[in-house]
């Protein structure tokens, strides 16, 4: 299946547009543009008002002034380099155009003394008196009209002017052909939004600033498409993933009935929900591929784990991965009360598991003995063979991308995937990265969750925080301490968390205070986790090793250095590791002042408010979509158009209207569908039209 005709011209080498040779090939490079497409969605940022006014009197210097006028004497240059002056006069009064090294041939030709010209430039005030320095456009009056009242600015390169990068999108957009409509008909006209050729036409030549606006009409159309062919590359992924044979697994409710029996409260409303939502899913012959996002202390793994034993219920197997070993033991030791009370053998395997006791491990799945099994990616590796797995559950999702999640499937095993992630998305962001997900969200904090007092402290307060410390700890209570990321570098991440663990030795005494870094032997770090969460230790000093998952209910004291430096993300999952038990629970922010706009911000934000949802989009309203996942690892598509913060509902409309065309139209065999081929690929989507079940 081969790109449409219509858009051979807009996929041709870049230097078969007009003023454009291999010296500026290289420099559009630097706008990210390769053909004379990509040229089109390089938008204008902003316009230069080219209105015409009667006289220089008209506007009030600096300015742009756009005027007709007649050109009167010239005054060369009195010295070498030094300004070349010519006078002009508008409908009203006389003005000079300046000019530094201009010959004086080149002006007089430009500039005919007696005659009329259009002018065009910036007016500046010199020692009082008006001028128009090298005006950028001078034209004959019957050229006049070749001037746009608003002249586009557009993103600049090195080796690029704005006059050679107007003449390549002039050429670009004399190459758009008709295309046939994509959007859904009765959307079209609800927005009132122009058709595509319209668009791009109108978003190139802006009446004004307005129509530079994100909500333009043109311009939100354009972010539509962009959003559409994502979805639809999500959707025809997940058609092609639930094409894919799965297997019908269905529970007993045995085993879950005995764990809820044995738990000291009842699930909320949201793990209820969550739980039902995805024995559905288990129950159909396609695959399943849900996200299942909850906010710190949401209960995610008690979902996790009653989903766990759907598949245990049906004879089959469950595998639950971390990321890292750390986490996947205290998903071990979490989940071994839980599967007591089941009744079914948990088992873990991780990179550590050696000779005999792997071997025997390895046994034991081979022969289907144990039934749920926790692990790091370790559980990949070629001799590791399940009997009969059912489910795979993963954590933490942002560390593995779509592909991992293909990787699993190619496999050979037709297994439902579920994944969890403690990062609250906004909605519009979620949908971008995991569109090819079912999401399950739980909203509800469980009960006997505490509420976290969150406290913003001057760093100068430092004597009374450790003061505060002490009389907490000789009360019996726990603390984290958490020390600044200080730049990118782990070694001094690591002196900063030493110097401050020496400190609070010093004053609490040497068996009280743990120490947790990223650059210590594992070993090491096993034994201060192991002293805290046994109570042994009482406060631990850590770099971010902690902000995911670690679960010691005794800790009640979150303190974090030079909070200013973290995200806001990360401070919510760091204050999350308190207030997971009877006691009232504190988080003292400590910053260095002056803060900065955005850090006070953050800050504050945190201090008004619990609700990881709602953090997180105040967070993407301060850092913007690239960064909120890191955009190395995120998975985000990079959009050219699209702005993921402003437009976040064109982005459900999107998912909702590409999964509904796909339901209509699996091979897109529709005129619409056909259209929606169309747009994959004048949008570079060529992953999707491989995706297109008979193609």
């Amino acid at each position: 299946m081969s790109r449409p005709e219509p858009l051979f011209p807009l996929f041709a080498a870049l230097e078969t547009l007009p003023g454009v040779g291999e010296k500026s090939v290289r420099a559009f490079a630097g706008l990210d543009v390769t053909r004379p497409r990509d040229l089109l969605f390089v938008l204008p940022h902003s316009v230069v008002d080219r209105r015409r006014r009667d006289s220089i009197r008209d506007i009030t210097p600096p300015a742009t002034l756009t005027v007709e006028v007649e050109i009167g004497a010239h005054f060369p240059a009195r010295r070498k380099g030094g300004p070349s002056r010519v006078m002009v006069r508008d409908a009203v009064t006389e003005f000079p155009l300046v000019f530094f090294h201009a010959r004086g041939d080149w002006l007089q030709r430009q500039l005919p003394s007696g005659q009329r010209r259009l002018v065009s430039g910036k007016v500046e005030l010199f020692d009082g008196i008006a001028q128009m320095i090298h005006p950028d456009h001078i034209l004959r009056l019957e050229d006049a009209a070749d001037l746009p009242s608003f002249e586009p600015v557009y993103p600049a390169a090195a080796g690029l002017t704005q006059g050679l990068i107007r003449k390549a999108v002039a050429g670009a957009l004399a190459r758009v052909p008709v295309a046939p409509e994509w959007i859904d008909p009765a959307l079209l006209a609800r927005e009132g939004w122009p058709d595509w050729a319209a668009a791009i036409a109108a978003a190139h030549a802006p009446s004004g600033p307005a129509d530079l606006a994100p909500t333009a009409p043109a311009r939100a159309r354009l972010a539509y498409d962009e959003l559409l062919a994502h979805q639809l590359t999500l959707a025809l992924a997940r058609a092609q993933a639930r094409r894919k044979p799965g297997r019908m697994t269905k529970g007993t409710g045995a085993l879950q009935a005995r764990v809820l029996a044995g738990l000291p409260y009842a699930p909320t409303g949201a793990q209820t929900r969550a739980v039902a939502d995805i024995a559905a899913d288990m129950a159909q012959p396609q695959r399943m591929n849900r996200l299942l996002q909850g906010d710190v202390g949401a209960g995610k793994t008690l979902v996790a784990f009653l989903a766990l034993l759907i598949a245990v219920e049906a004879g089959g197997q469950g595998v639950m991965m971390a990321p890292t070993e750390i986490l996947a033991r205290q998903h071990w030791e979490g989940l071994r009360d839980l599967a007591l009370l089941a009744g079914v053998r948990l088992d873990i395997l991780t990179g550590r598991d050696k000779g005999a006791e792997r071997a025997a491990k390895l046994a034991a799945l081979a022969a289907g003995d144990i039934g749920i099994l926790v692990g790091t990616h370790a559980v990949f590796q070629k001799d590791v063979a399940f009997h009969d797995l059912r489910l795979a559950v993963i954590d933490e999702q942002h560390r593995f991308g779509v592909a991992q999640r293909m990787e699993l499937g190619a496999k050979g095993l037709a297994v439902d995937v579920l994944v969890m992630t403690a990062t609250p998305i906004p909605r519009s962001l979620a949908l971008a990265q995991f569109g090819d997900m079912d999401i399950s969200v739980l909203d509800e904090k469980p009960p006997g969750r505490q509420p976290v007092k969150t406290v913003l402290i001057n760093a100068e307060r430092m004597a009374e925080v450790v003061d505060h410390l002490s009389r907490a700890v000789a009360e019996g209570r726990q603390a984290y301490w958490v020390c600044p990321l200080v730049e990118e570098s782990e070694t001094v991440d690591m002196t900063a968390a030493e110097d401050r663990f020496v400190h609070l030795r010093a004053v609490l005494g040497d068996d009280v205070v743990a120490l947790v870094h990223g650059q210590m032997p594992l070993a090491d770090k096993d034994a201060a986790m192991a002293r805290f969460v046994s109570g042994a230790a009482r406060v631990l000093v850590a770099t971010t090793v902690i902000e995911v998952g670690v679960n010691v209910p005794n800790a009640s004291i979150m303190v974090i250095e030079q909070a200013e430096s973290f995200g806001l993300a990360q401070l919510h999952q760091l204050r999350g590791r308190v207030g997971r038990g009877a006691a009232e629970s504190t988080c003292l922010m400590m910053y260095r002042g002056p803060l900065g706009e955005t850090a006070r911000r953050r800050l504050q934000t945190l201090r008004d408010t619990e609700d990881g949802f709602r953090i997180a989009e105040e967070d993407l309203a301060i850092r913007g979509a690239g960064d909120l996942i890191g955009t190395a690892q995120s998975g985000l598509p990079r959009f050219r158009l699209a702005d993921l913060e402003r437009q976040a509902g064109l982005m459900a409309v999107a998912q909702s209207d590409a999964r509904a065309l796909l339901a209509l139209d699996p091979a897109l065999e529709t005129p619409r569908g056909r259209a929606a081929r169309f747009l994959l690929w004048l949008l570079d989507q060529d992953k999707a039209i491989r995706l297109i079940g008979v193609g």
